[in-house]
């Protein structure tokens, strides 16, 4: 061959039409076979020959007899259609979910809240797709999408923008929970304010909503006498069950609380909103495995339990919400 044919490379449908002619020896047959016409064979066997500058067919009047460059060429052809089919395979069974994996971050209470019923259905519809949980803590939470360690993140990020991007994917509120004998329990609207005196249990500085909550006192003007830095909600919850003082947190997860006893106050003046995102890095697209999982997700979420929380501007709407 020539030297200049190093530059030329030929297309797919070039070599599917070549190994067609070389086993049927017909171009008619070539053509049934692939479903063009039969001058479309011929073109495409005639730019390949153009573009290796060598003559791959010898037309005879009742067929073609290949060459000993076709010859030569057959083999290589076949590996790279056979390379492409198979990545077309692997391509079809990920978008087709029968394989593939999803791996996000999460805060371990998030995760308990957030995840089993979701996993469930996905796992339950999609077998074949691996499902791998990363759970962190809050301070590691960005920096595991930012560095590509997880396909995407579930949480509430301390800082957003720059390279993070944010979709919300549930709202709720902060609130306090206490014990039925406290004197909070009996406060109708609670507020901020009232909290003025009372040892309170709050999550870490830097740790969940802890930035919120201190954003919140300080507008309300009250200085929070918290006795009890939690790293876990849960721990709140066994605290305030116990005695230890009421705790402050997200509504969505206080209602979750397997301590029936404990009544959820929701808090106003201001009242606190607290977003859950799904969090990705910018400019990076999701797989159908991961886009199918969070549409589960949020179906999973459609009957979450929330507690009701009225505008203070309505105190009549505002209810005490044991669970």
């Amino acid at each position: 061959m020539n030297k200049s044919t190093h530059a030329f490379s030929p297309t797919l449908r070039q070599l599917r039409a070549f190994l067609a002619v070389y086993r049927l020896r017909k171009l008619s047959a070539a053509a049934g076979q692939l479903f063009v016409t039969q001058s479309a064979i011929s073109v495409l066997i005639r730019q390949l020959e153009d573009g290796l500058q060598t003559r791959l067919f010898d037309r005879t009047t009742r067929a073609l007899q290949s060459t000993q460059a076709a010859s030569d060429m057959v083999a290589v052809a076949e590996r790279i259609l056979r390379d492409v089919d198979s990545l077309g395979a692997a391509f079809g069974d990920l978008s087709g979910l029968r394989s593939g994996r999803v791996c996000l971050a999460i805060t371990p209470t998030l995760a308990g809240m957030l995840l089993p019923n979701a996993i469930r259905a996905f796992s339950e519809k999609h077998p074949d797709v691996q499902v791998v949980v990363d759970d962190c803590a809050p301070e590691q939470f960005s920096a595991r999408v930012l560095g590509e360690h997880v396909d995407f993140g579930i949480g509430t990020p301390e800082r957003s923008g720059g390279e993070l991007e944010l979709q919300t994917l549930m709202r709720d509120s902060l609130c306090l929970v206490c014990a039925p004998n406290h004197p909070l329990a009996s406060i109708k609207n609670l507020r901020w304010l009232d909290l003025d005196g009372h040892p309170v249990i709050a999550g870490r500085p830097g740790y969940g909503v802890r930035q919120l909550v201190d954003v919140a006192a300080a507008t309300a003007g009250v200085s929070l006498r918290v006795v009890n830095e939690i790293s876990f909600l849960s721990t709140g919850l066994w605290m305030s069950v116990s005695g230890l003082g009421p705790s402050i947190m997200p509504s969505a997860y206080a209602t979750c609380s397997p301590y029936r006893e404990l009544v959820i106050k929701p808090l106003h003046q201001p009242k606190v909103s607290r977003d859950v995102y799904v969090v990705t890095k910018k400019g990076r697209s999701l797989s159908s495995a991961c886009q199918t999982f969070l549409d589960d997700l949020r179906i999973s979420l459609q009957g979450f339990p929330t507690v009701p929380v009225a505008s203070p501007d309505k105190p009549g709407e505002n209810r005490t919400t044991k669970t």
